[in-house]
């Protein structure tokens, strides 16, 4: 989906800032943009980075999330997954791939899952609007490319779409690619506590009694003897069920 934020500007936090309402039928304009925008990168990739259309957001970064979607599919007994923000899906056309020593034959083999449905509303393919409601949705590396003020019709309308669980990552940090406009992919850097009041919040528009599990990545300074060594990811959930929300 979509950003903002100039490459090296610095983190503005605004925890008080209210919006008009927007909408799935009416988003801001900045959506809009954003949008339209996305969609040329998927067709064109960014080529002033060396990314091809091919590569350009093309769902990979699930793969890392896997066994944790496949714990709470477990703990849900989940058999419907939507992959809200899908991308171009990549992580499904895999086949026989190694995960933590395993060899898996597909996601949908590994997740023991009867259906999943991939949207992406930047990407041709997966552009349609899903119907119905889904065990599960997930949505990994999407949020924080949206802008702030469309948030709360977006998670609330995936809290809409799941029967049983909702589950999230969030970077918190500014992304490693620019959009051709100049601006950062990641366009709502927010804190957890920010993080959290919005999830709520959107859950209990939608009336939903699915669980969530969304995990807010950072980026922070490790030392070592008082060496500085690069800055390792940090992992914070936030979630409705106690014995889901340990730190990773």
């Amino acid at each position: 989906m979509s950003p903002v934020g100039r490459p090296h500007a610095p983190l503005r936090v605004n925890r008080r800032k209210s919006y008009v309402s927007f909408s799935r039928a009416e988003p801001s304009p900045r959506y809009r943009e954003l949008l339209s925008m996305y969609q040329t990168v998927h067709d064109e990739g960014l080529p002033g980075q060396n990314i091809s259309a091919d590569r350009a957001f093309s769902g990979g970064s699930l793969k890392r999330q896997m066994p944790l979607i496949r714990g709470l599919i477990r703990a849900t007994g989940a058999k419907s997954i939507l992959d809200y923000g899908a991308g171009k899906g990549g992580a499904y056309k895999a086949r026989d791939f190694k995960l933590k020593g395993q060899l898996v034959s597909s996601v949908q083999d590994y997740w023991g899952v009867d259906q999943i449905v991939c949207y992406d509303p930047g990407y041709t393919p997966f552009s349609s609007l899903p119907e119905g409601q889904f065990d599960g949705v997930i949505c990994v590396d999407v949020l924080e490319h949206l802008p702030e003020q469309d948030l709360p019709w977006v998670l609330e309308e995936q809290f809409r779409y799941a029967r049983k669980f909702v589950f999230g990552n969030i970077a918190s940090y500014p992304a490693d690619k620019v959009l051709p406009n100049g601006e950062n992919a990641h366009c709502t850097i927010q804190p957890l506590e920010w993080w959290r009041d919005a999830i709520m919040a959107a859950r209990a528009a939608a009336g939903s009694h699915a669980d969530y599990l969304f995990t807010v990545e950072t980026k922070e300074p490790r030392q070592i003897l008082g060496i500085k060594l690069k800055r390792a990811s940090v992992f914070r959930n936030i979630s409705s069920r106690a014995d889901w929300s340990r730190q990773s």
